[in-house]
């Protein structure tokens, strides 16, 4: 009989997250991250009207929810981005040197960079190797290209010279340098030698400085890289290899053309928005302490009228799983003492500037916000991770106990520093942990990141594991900790 008293605190503390946790179920949270990849929202551009609409989505459902407008006009925090679109009717083929034509398929053998610029041109290609120029080492010492499109490798070696370091490299600074030295257009192309090469990606990271309207920029795959290079001596391949093993550039006039036709929408400022709701804490006191849980809802659209990225786990998955929670606070009629912030960020695929522009507007005080939560990429992968953990121990501490008396599916490995759309908040000093999955991004930014790829079990067990651990911060018990750098 003591043994049975003993054992009834446990029972019911079990029985209580087994009756909560059964709030987030599966076949709504995938109903939602269905509907936000579908055709009908096109990728969900930040700032696009298919991205309005997903919006518009979010703020329907924090109202089925319950949650007050917070923080802008009825759901919505405005704000203003760049902003491109690639339109209809553009085109993409190889010209070889005896005048036949390879066209190519938008998606499979190359995809426009998010910012790319218009053009119509056909002209000859230079391999310019990692397309940088400085005082150290110079790619385009000595190259004609003049009136020719640059091929480069996408990314900065990964080898420095004495104690020289590269600049970022983003394409907006490597379009620029080959601009500078008369390139009309620029080709990027992934590591050949990489164990798995990248694949051609949709993405809409640019960098910082002035968008060049009229110079196109693409991401090729490697065949078609080695297709421009038929004629002269050398692969894609061999080059790197050659590069990287002298740490000397070495660049190629090649015997073949390519045909460029792109249209884009560029706009330097448009608006977009954040989607904010409130659940008011019930205690008279702890409500005016707050927890914001988030994710982002943008992902990086679609090009051309041909292909659209649907972005399933980046991040319908995240967002889907916001919603959710906020229902199954409403389904469950829980008592959260304190006040909780569900929001929707805008353009975390340009740059984080939706929580940016939240963690620096934030409709409360700062010190009164004891924690955030970030949701993205929890559809797809193995396991949980919680990352920011050494930044902020006892949240993380929260949510790895909560799983050891649940699943059991959280890893150890954690960082510090933030991460995605926690690291704004954290760099104001606000506790954050990050949910993510493990083994998370085989689709990432392709076109296969689709509903029917994403790990139904593992996303309800993450999802479930936040918002448990959202519900016991809202109770009161965690303080507000001091983050740690």
């Amino acid at each position: 009989m003591k043994k049975l008293y003993l054992l009834l605190p446990i029972l019911m503390v079990q029985s209580i997250f087994a009756q909560t946790a059964n709030l987030i179920r599966e076949e709504s949270l995938m109903k939602r991250v269905e509907f936000l990849t579908s055709p009908k929202l096109q990728g969900r551009l930040a700032g696009s009207e298919y991205y309005n609409a997903a919006a518009s989505y979010g703020a329907e459902e924090f109202g089925k929810a319950g949650l007050k407008p917070f923080g802008g006009e009825k759901y919505f925090q405005y704000l203003n981005i760049e902003y491109n679109q690639i339109l209809p009717g553009e085109e993409f083929s190889v010209i070889r040197a005896d005048g036949s034509e390879k066209k190519c398929e938008i998606g499979k053998d190359y995809i426009y960079r998010g910012f790319s610029g218009s053009g119509n041109i056909t002209a000859p290609v230079v391999f310019c190797g990692y397309g940088i120029s400085d005082s150290l080492y110079d790619d385009y010492k000595s190259v004609d290209l003049n009136g020719k499109i640059a091929m480069v490798f996408k990314y900065q070696p990964k080898w420095n010279i004495e104690k020289h370091v590269w600049q970022n490299g983003n394409p907006r600074e490597k379009a620029r340098i080959a601009f500078q030295h008369g390139a009309v257009g620029i080709l990027y192309v992934s590591f050949p030698n990489d164990d798995k090469p990248q694949l051609p990606i949709a993405s809409v990271i640019s960098g910082s400085g002035e968008q060049n309207i009229n110079f196109p920029e693409l991401h090729i795959d490697l065949p078609i890289a080695d297709e421009i290079l038929n004629g002269t001596e050398f692969t894609l391949k061999n080059l790197q290899t050659k590069i990287d093993s002298t740490k000397n550039p070495f660049s190629v006039s090649t015997k073949n053309k390519v045909k460029i036709k792109v249209e884009t929408d560029y706009a330097k400022e448009k608006k977009t928005m954040n989607v904010v709701g409130l659940l008011e804490g019930k205690d008279d006191k702890l409500k005016n302490e707050y927890i914001i849980i988030g994710a982002h809802l943008d992902h990086v659209g679609g090009q051309g009228g041909k292909v659209y990225f649907p972005g399933a786990n980046d991040n319908a998955s995240g967002s889907a799983a916001v919603m959710e929670i906020a229902h199954a606070f409403a389904e469950g009629k829980i008592e959260n003492k304190r006040s909780i912030i569900f929001v929707l960020f805008t353009c975390e695929e340009q740059g984080l500037y939706g929580a940016k522009y939240l963690a620096n507007h934030l409709p409360v005080k700062q010190e009164q916000v004891v924690a955030m939560m970030n949701m993205d990429c929890v559809g797809f992968g193995d396991s949980i991770q919680i990352g920011n953990g050494k930044s902020a121990p006892q949240l993380w501490q929260i949510a790895k106990q909560i799983d050891v008396n649940n699943d059991k599916m959280m890893i150890e490995t954690t960082w510090n520093g933030g991460g995605a759309d926690a690291a704004p908040f954290h760099d104001k000093g606000i506790p954050a942990i990050y949910f993510v999955t493990k083994n998370s991004y085989e689709h990432l930014h392709e076109l296969t990141d689709k509903p029917e790829t994403l790990n139904k079990s593992l996303y309800q067990q993450i999802t479930k594991l936040a918002f448990l651990t959202v519900k016991e911060i809202a109770e009161g018990k965690y303080q507000k900790e001091n983050v740690l750098k």
